[in-house]
């Protein structure tokens, strides 16, 4: 017997990949409201995971032909999908909804766009630069199901993470290796501890650590070691200074971190746009751990409203940092460059766009579906 749901959010990944997923989860309630969502998984633990965290329906459908059955009583309009796994094509040969691609974040990072956009009947981006991206780096794509969202994740009220403090903040938040070369942005096994030792040596200074959740179980050996490091060095910092609360956080929203920071020090990743989209009137500084900052601004346009790190200049990272927090020279440059790549949302604008077109697309594919109903 057929279930009634309109939306079902499809995520065939390990319980190590379910942030993904996991960011998504209050804007999908909110959509829930008007649309019937169903969380369908192909990982028990995945499934356990997320029933704790949502009031949304889970359905665990592990095997291929438990998948297909699932799909067909539930009789959904639209599936989303929140990033590119391989288990994706299972769920792609049902040709009876439309499919739709949300990804987990808004990044610079070479993976954001692959042929596998070519796969999804819409597209759903950031803005301006999402498009350009898709456009300057996909042959024989034309853009036409590319539907500018903004970031829905970022609308989402948060309690601060961090207890108040009469500190400067300083925020390091890194992302992981990335799963191949061309994808490794981090700065963790180049440049982590130096940086933190930098940050440390301000005056009247807070320092938080708040790594990629997959920096924290890396098997990369220079990125388990240098992490490890980092974390030993917070937690002497702490030690020695009670009073200071400099904190390593590894586990829990980054987004709740972020208000109680002043500056962030991070990596291309989703993490400098987002800071960029909620805290655009505090410095940013971007790492290079690749040292070729011509190729960094011309990819990562967020670079181009921040201060570069990389080996050549992190020795006097210190000096810069507390030249940065009394003359914030990038502040107009950020805010010219969050329009490109968000346009002009205001908060809770992102949300109404994503609902908007989710309903547009549960309307259209009842029309095609039933063309005389």
């Amino acid at each position: 017997m057929q279930q009634q749901t309109d939306v079902v959010a499809y995520f065939g990944d390990d319980p190590t990949r379910v942030y993904q997923v996991a960011q998504w989860l209050p804007v999908l309630e909110v959509l829930d409201r008007t649309h019937r969502v169903a969380l369908v998984l192909r990982n028990a633990e995945v499934a356990r995971l997320l029933e704790e965290r949502t009031t949304l329906r889970v359905v665990l459908a592990a095997g291929f032909d438990e998948l297909a059955k699932t799909f067909d009583n539930l009789d959904a309009s639209v599936v989303l999908y929140c990033n590119n796994s391989r288990t994706n094509v299972d769920a792609l040969l049902n040709n009876r909804m439309l499919h739709v691609h949300v990804n987990h974040g808004e990044s610079d990072k070479q993976s954001m766009v692959s042929n596998n956009a070519k796969a999804y009947d819409r597209v759903f981006v950031a803005g301006e630069a999402a498009v350009r991206r898709h456009l300057a780096h996909l042959l024989e794509f034309d853009g036409s199901s590319l539907v500018r969202i903004g970031r829905p994740q970022l609308d989402v009220a948060r309690p601060e993470a961090l207890a108040p403090s009469s500190r400067t903040t300083v925020l390091y938040a890194p992302t992981w290796e990335g799963d191949a070369d061309y994808n490794d942005y981090t700065s963790v096994d180049v440049l982590g501890p130096a940086i933190v030792e930098a940050v440390l040596a301000l005056p009247d200074v807070r320092l938080v650590y708040k790594p990629h959740p997959k920096i924290t179980t890396s098997l990369t050996p220079a990125i388990a070691t240098h992490h490890a490091a980092i974390v030993q060095r917070v937690t002497e910092a702490a030690f020695a200074d009670p009073t200071a609360g400099h904190a390593a956080v590894l586990e829990g929203d980054i987004l709740a971190v972020m208000t109680g920071c002043d500056l962030m020090i991070t990596d291309v990743s989703s993490v400098g746009l987002d800071w960029l989209y909620l805290r655009t009137d505090r410095p940013i500084l971007v790492t290079d751990r690749h040292g070729d900052a011509d190729a960094l601004r011309r990819d990562v346009p967020v670079s181009r409203c921040a201060d570069i790190i990389d080996v050549t200049n992190v020795d006097g990272l210190t000096a810069l940092l507390a030249a940065r927090l009394a003359d914030d020279t990038h502040r107009a440059a950020r805010e010219e460059t969050r329009r490109h790549y968000f346009d002009d949302v205001r908060p809770g604008e992102s949300t109404t766009r994503f609902v908007t077109a989710v309903t547009d697309l549960v309307a259209l594919r009842r029309r095609l579906v039933s063309p005389d109903a």
